[in-house]
């Protein structure tokens, strides 16, 4: 069993890069609707060189699929540019609870992937949105597996043992 305890902190959005010169930063909000994100406060931002910061966010506007926020802690452009590429996170205590059974996406990042035969896969590294269902991008040893997280295929979620189960042949 992996010794990881469920996140305190959860992804809720990337900073997908700058936006003028300003400093303002645009942002790839990963809840369904873009405008959500900011009532999950505080944020983190983890840099892409695993640096944790905390932004303070002044403004921020509807933009396009995203958002741009401007933070106390950029006044230019090169400021922002450190940002790009880092994750947003905020504390799951902020989220709206979920009705059991549901999951934020966040919850399943790093879950270890078996089959019900015991073969494991390796974590979820990612997930996907296709519009049929959502795909969990598996990453073995061997190679990166695209599962559907749908009922018949997941048959078990397990976030304190930081386990899943699905009914998948592991030759696929």
């Amino acid at each position: 069993m992996p010794d990881q305890a469920p996140p305190e902190w959860i992804e809720v959005g990337r900073v997908a890069g700058t936006y003028g010169v300003r400093g303002w930063l645009r942002i790839q909000p990963y809840t369904t609707r873009s405008e959500t994100v900011l009532d999950y406060q505080p944020w983190r931002v983890r840099q892409r060189s695993g640096v944790v910061e905390t932004p303070t966010v002044l403004e921020a506007q509807i933009h396009g699929k995203g958002l741009i926020v401007r933070i106390a802690e950029c006044r230019v452009r090169e400021d922002a540019e450190r940002w790009t590429g880092g994750t947003i996170e905020c504390p799951v205590s902020a989220l709206p609870v979920l009705a059991a059974g549901e999951y934020y996406w966040g919850e399943l990042l790093g879950l270890v992937v078996e089959t019900v035969d015991g073969v494991i896969l390796g974590p979820v590294h990612r997930l996907l949105e296709t519009g049929a269902n959502d795909v969990l991008v598996v990453r073995g040893a061997d190679r990166e597996r695209l599962i559907p997280y749908i009922p018949a295929v997941v048959r078990r979620v397990d976030k304190d043992g930081r386990r899943m189960v699905v009914d998948w042949d592991p030759d696929f």
